[in-house]
């Protein structure tokens, strides 16, 4: 499967992944993941990208938007690889959003660069990436990332180019989609096992991250909302809240403000 975009190739020599697909456009990288979890399709990992997706989806019914450059990949994993297990998705979701800011920093000097609670990477309050982690069988997890570099917010939707930002904005230059796929997959590797091994070493690494550290929350718990000052992210990866009820942790739940 040929790219103009990615040297196929060496992403297989010089990482982890057993299988590389490559689409122009494509409705939802996540949704061909889950495919080929439930067809136990080929070797593991597997990992497909493409230069733009239709239907790309963030967490709950939020939508994804890809515009022309950006990056959209998605992983399919077995549980296994790293110790891992179902109730430490969201560890996962965590961890994987660690890594996207290891990946992305170096190539972008100068800026403040950290995470929002539980999955989102943010340069100086507006959004660059985001994490859709879904499990579509009992032992195997797909990790959908979702990266603005090389697009621009000219052509986003309207109501996004006051709320996000993409690399070629920031810095005023294009960058090498091989080569961040390779970063963003060598750091996933280390914090994926760290996250099976040492769980508690990544709601460190990403309380160092918050970004939403002090400000005022609102988080949607199904259908309850609770507002509060944020504290950080706990060692578990859980968020924590000072309400007027006293403390509170949220290991799920949506920021809706």
């Amino acid at each position: 499967m040929a790219s103009s975009d990615l040297d196929l190739a060496r992403i297989l020599h010089c990482s982890w992944v057993a299988t590389v697909e490559w689409y122009d456009t494509i409705e939802s990288t996540n949704d061909r993941a889950k495919q080929l979890a439930i067809r136990r399709a080929g070797p593991l990992p597997a990992l497909i990208v493409a230069g733009r997706q239709t239907a790309g989806r963030g967490r709950g019914t939020r939508r994804w938007w890809t515009g022309r450059g950006a990056l959209a990949m998605s992983l399919l994993v077995d549980f296994s690889r790293w110790g891992l297990s179902r109730r430490r998705s969201p560890l996962v979701a965590l961890a994987s959003a660690v890594a996207m800011v290891e990946a992305v920093r170096p190539h972008l000097s100068g800026q403040m660069v950290g995470l929002h609670w539980p999955n989102d990477v943010y340069v100086d309050q507006r959004k660059l990436a985001g994490v859709l982690v879904e499990v579509p069988t009992a032992d195997r997890l797909v990790i959908g990332i979702g990266i603005n570099t090389n697009n621009t917010l000219a052509e986003a939707p309207r109501a996004l180019r006051q709320t996000a930002v993409t690399l070629l904005d920031l810095t005023g230059r294009r960058h090498d989609h091989t080569s961040l796929v390779l970063e963003l997959l060598a750091h996933l590797d280390s914090l994926l096992a760290a996250t099976g091994r040492a769980p508690d070493e990544i709601g460190q690494r990403a309380d160092a991250l918050c970004l939403q550290r002090g400000r005022t929350l609102t988080i949607d718990c199904g259908g309850r909302s609770v507002r509060g000052r944020c504290m950080g992210i706990a060692r578990d990866g859980a968020l924590m809240l000072q309400t007027p009820e006293g403390p509170q942790r949220f290991l799920t739940g949506t920021v809706i403000t």
